[in-house]
């Protein structure tokens, strides 16, 4: 289901809000995401920018994610799981929607990028789907966030010792790439998920749905051909001032010396529709946060019987987990507990639970610690562990990775316990 299909049957359910009043990319789309967060919306008017339409919020409940990949919500993580395991053939098609106008001599400052909070290093275009080939590797899809210089120029965060990063280093004459927006939801997630290397994360989005690509016109990749937005040019080895932005936690991200991207061809959608997505709301926290529920989930499904996972928003969908476990051992809940971290390096507080409790309601969870659990036998504490830089308060060294204490809770029923001390009355 491509962005347009999808949004479409949004509004036919009445889950879709469109904002008819006139509003600017400038704060004034974050303010109306923020104050919706959670709903999915679509712009229709922007200021200074006729013709374009400006979505939000499409992937920031898990039930509308679900039905646009055909699936039930607590099924989502085994559809991701499969999808990661089984990658599928992709389709590549001739005159793809993508490159229904074709602009030669692009200006990017006529491109509704929106800037969203005023100590921003500038504006940002944060749902961008980058495609890169790497010469060893293939095909590698994933999520850089952008500002913009000036009407050519781009500069993105670009973490080190990653995919894109990697590929540059081997590229002394500038890396190709394609920055992709409005993509089908299926391609959102597969580029927030890391797989293998030389594992190309489009063929992940086909085994969840139908994703054709096609062939960009200035530079040798393959993009979405459903894509509203693409933007095609070189990633240089050029350094320019990146930040500060909003990262996931909430927490303002700092300056850097970043690689600077020259845009050399832009093509879209009639009347496209850009993809905005509000640092730190509720789409950026799942779309950062479920890609990691398979790989939970096939770490703890080596050890015990898993049923399900969820990475929680209170934990900014990276930090904090929830696991549920079908208990047949009493060593379960710990075997669970070590899993999950191996599963989610970044992982800092994790809670196992019995498939009785809904892992969707944080309430049942906290009931299952409030009743199942003693400290003295069922809290774990791993110390000087592998941590996640987006942790502001984990030991940060630069050019090292980051260290911190984890906690993982046990609160399944004691194994060997009478039930009827456990079991929760139902009405």
């Amino acid at each position: 289901m491509n962005l347009r299909a999808f949004l479409a049957n949004l509004e036919q359910t009445g889950d879709l809000r469109n904002i008819q009043e006139a509003v600017s990319p400038t704060f004034d789309v974050a303010r109306l995401i923020y104050k919706y967060d959670g709903n999915a919306l679509l712009f229709d008017n922007l200021q200074d920018f006729p013709g374009w339409r400006m979505a939000a919020g499409i992937t920031a409940r898990r039930d509308l994610l679900a039905r646009a990949l055909g699936c039930e919500t607590e099924e989502l993580v085994y559809k991701m799981a499969e999808a990661a395991s089984n990658p599928q053939p992709v389709e590549i098609v001739e005159n793809a929607a993508c490159q229904e106008v074709v602009l030669e001599n692009p200006d990017l400052t006529r491109i509704p990028i929106p800037r969203y909070h005023p100590e921003d290093g500038g504006p940002y275009i944060t749902a961008g789907v980058t495609v890169i080939h790497d010469p060893d590797y293939g095909r590698n899809i994933s999520f850089h966030r952008w500002m913009r210089l000036d009407s050519q120029h781009l500069v993105g965060r670009i973490v080190e010792k990653r995919g894109t990063a990697t590929a540059l280093s081997k590229s002394p004459e500038g890396l190709p790439i394609a920055i992709c927006l409005g993509v089908p939801p299926q391609v959102l997630l597969a580029a927030a998920m890391s797989p293998p290397k030389g594992v190309d994360e489009m063929t992940i989005a086909q085994a969840m749905a139908t994703t054709p690509i096609t062939q960009c016109l200035s530079v040798p990749l393959e993009v979405p051909a459903e894509a509203e937005l693409v933007l095609e040019g070189i990633l240089t080895h050029e350094q320019n001032t990146e930040g500060p932005f909003p990262d996931l936690t909430g927490t303002m991200d700092g300056i850097r010396q970043q690689p600077t991207f020259v845009v050399k061809k832009v093509t879209h959608r009639h009347n496209p529709i850009f993809h905005a997505l509000l640092p730190a709301g509720l789409e950026h926290k799942n779309l950062m946060g479920m890609p990691r529920e398979p790989t939970i989930y096939a770490e703890v499904n080596k050890v015990v019987k898993c049923t399900g996972v969820r990475i929680t928003p209170g934990g900014c969908s990276w930090l904090h987990a929830v696991v549920q476990i079908e208990k047949q051992g009493p060593d379960d809940g710990p075997k669970a507990i070590e899993a999950a971290f191996r599963g989610h390096t970044s992982l800092k507080h994790v809670v196992v639970v019995d498939n009785d409790i809904n892992i969707y309601n944080m309430a049942d969870v906290e009931w299952a610690i409030a009743t199942r659990t003693q400290a003295e036998t069922d809290l774990y504490i791993f110390y000087n562990q592998p941590s996640s830089s987006l942790d502001p308060s984990a030991r940060q060294v630069p050019g090292e990775k980051a260290r911190t204490s984890k906690i993982g809770l046990d609160a399944t029923i004691p194994w060997g316990q009478p039930k009827a001390g456990y079991k929760r009355i139902s009405y």
